[in-house]
């Protein structure tokens, strides 16, 4: 992987539009509060640009897999609930519109490819302290990526891009086909997506070039090794890759996090994995044991994902800019 991107990684392609009312958090000077005030202004400022921007054509959520997560992980340290894991569910979404030339276009965003997701070290070794039977009631499969491409009647090959929030647990060789034989798939691996390309950060990419212990039990470096880098297209902080469809750098889970950000006819949406669910973004309506109670205590309005906690007051900020960025909901406005 050091190879690969030491090589590499400097000379991939781009793709979409600069947000400049995102840019300069790295100047702002002070600490992370002074940050925070930063980011809740400027989200605001964006928010009023992009909802002008238009909509896609159409957005579809497919559920691929639910399984087990540690809760003191997905809650950190707001839970008080006796369950030691919660239920999440990974879901994928597909995105369609039309460019500025006519042509048809189509994202997918978390195409994860479970099977081999699975050889995440983490999820490894937590696998075999699981006993058969209870991974049977507690993982369930709802659909694969390509299954759910053929329900939508969309061919692979029409696939333009594929969009990750940050690569913990991405395989993503039979996605994107390999240079070489790989011993555990039988063989050279032919792509499943003939031309499309994974959109990522490039803080992401560096990262994963030489990981930090804390982050190594959650990706898969060695499966990059014989991947084409001509697939990749690296950017640089929140881009507009068209109307209504922006990535948002949100960093902390990951250094190199990103957000999908949409605009619909039912209002801005956005997705990431700061938090495992939309209720930990109003942590004050939570019926989850001790939820409400900690945020109320310590004066908190979000609670995070905190299996890598790469930079915490990072990915708090980047939640405030994310609930900043959305609409309420208009079936629950809690």
């Amino acid at each position: 992987m050091r190879t690969w991107l030491t090589t590499h990684l400097l000379d991939l392609p781009t793709v979409g539009a600069r947000i400049e009312s995102l840019a300069g958090l790295s100047s702002v000077t002070g600490g992370p509060g002074a940050k925070l005030t930063w980011t809740r202004a400027r989200a605001g400022v964006f928010r009023s640009e992009f909802a002008t921007t238009g909509t896609p054509d159409q957005i579809d959520t497919c559920d691929l897999i639910t399984l087990p997560y540690p809760t003191k992980m997905g809650l950190s340290r707001a839970s008080s609930a006796i369950a030691p894991f919660l239920a999440i569910t990974n879901r994928m979404l597909v995105i369609r519109w039309t460019d500025s030339g006519g042509a048809k276009r189509v994202m997918l965003f978390e195409p994860s490819d479970h099977s081999l997701g699975s050889n995440t070290p983490y999820f490894a070794a937590l696998a075999k302290k699981v006993p058969g039977f209870l991974k049977s009631i507690t993982v369930r499969a709802h659909g694969d990526v390509l299954s759910h491409l053929h329900r939508l009647g969309i061919s692979p090959d029409e696939v333009d891009y594929l969009v990750f929030d940050h690569l913990h647990t991405q395989d993503l060789r039979r996605w994107l086909g390999t240079t070489r034989p790989q011993a555990d798939l039988g063989g050279t691996v032919t792509a499943a997506f003939s031309r499309a390309r994974v959109i990522v950060q490039r803080d992401e990419l560096l990262a994963m070039a030489d990981l930090h212990p804390i982050q190594r039990p959650w990706y898969q470096p060695a499966t990059y090794a014989d991947l084409d880098p001509s697939r990749f297209l690296a950017i640089d902080g929140s881009v507009l890759i068209a109307p209504g469809l922006a990535l948002v750098a949100t960093p902390g889970h990951v250094h190199g996090n990103q957000t999908l950000v949409v605009n619909t006819s039912t209002g801005i949406w956005a997705s990431s994995e700061n938090v495992i669910a939309a209720e930990c973004l109003t942590p004050e309506h939570s019926r989850l044991p001790g939820v409400a109670a900690w945020a109320r205590s310590w004066g908190q309005e979000a609670i995070l994902n905190a299996n890598t906690i790469e930079a915490t007051a990072d990915q708090y900020n980047s939640i405030v800019l994310e609930k900043t960025l959305v609409d309420v909901s208009q079936r629950d406005p809690k």
